[in-house]
């Protein structure tokens, strides 16, 4: 397995702190913890069991915690010095998630990640460590929550020409859907 996409947990929350601040909405710290978890997930359906960050994920009775980024976000957003550039597929993989899931609620978002099998496994244990892997497995089977397909959607830029081109970054290993042409820009 390769090193994670990004250099820290902290950017990925950042980036959704910023995401919700460019929306003029304010982000609950569950729902960070919430995004943050979702999206190591889908990442890791989506890049072959890749991890997104390097962040460990804890089985909390409020649901799916990532302690560190917690313990720093308890007072507040926190005074960290990162390098707010992301790589372009990682901002592009963010950005789905931020689509798909950023408008609901933190009720909803706490009621899905704890239907997840990897988190109800690792709460069997107490506040048990949910392991990338497990979350490949549950985020992959979808059982409870959107597959990866309706997750990591395309977004729509213009041609050179002015017409519409559906784009997204590369996903290895994911199957097109039955009956989806493949767009070329051109």
């Amino acid at each position: 397995m390769t090193a994670p996409h990004v250099r820290s947990a902290f950017d990925v929350a950042f980036w959704f702190l910023d995401q919700a601040l460019n929306h003029n909405e304010y982000l609950q710290p569950q729902k960070v913890q919430r995004l943050l978890y979702l999206a190591q997930g889908y990442y890791a359906v989506a890049y072959s069991g890749q991890a997104l960050m390097p962040a460990v994920f804890v089985a909390e009775e409020m649901g799916p915690v990532e302690p560190n980024v917690f313990m720093a976000f308890s007072r507040g957003r926190p005074d960290i010095d990162l390098d707010m550039v992301l790589p372009q597929q990682v901002e592009m993989f963010l950005e789905s998630i931020w689509r798909k899931f950023g408008h609901h609620s933190v009720d909803y978002l706490n009621r899905l990640c704890k239907e997840t099998q990897c988190y109800q496994k690792a709460r069997l244990k107490g506040r048990g460590r949910i392991k990338l892997a497990d979350m490949r497995e549950a985020f992959t089977k979808g059982d409870k929550t959107p597959g990866v397909g309706q997750v990591v959607r395309s977004k729509i830029m213009r041609s050179h020409t002015g017409r519409a081109v559906a784009v997204k970054s590369w996903l290895p290993g994911l199957k097109q859907a039955p009956g989806k042409a493949k767009s070329n820009v051109g």
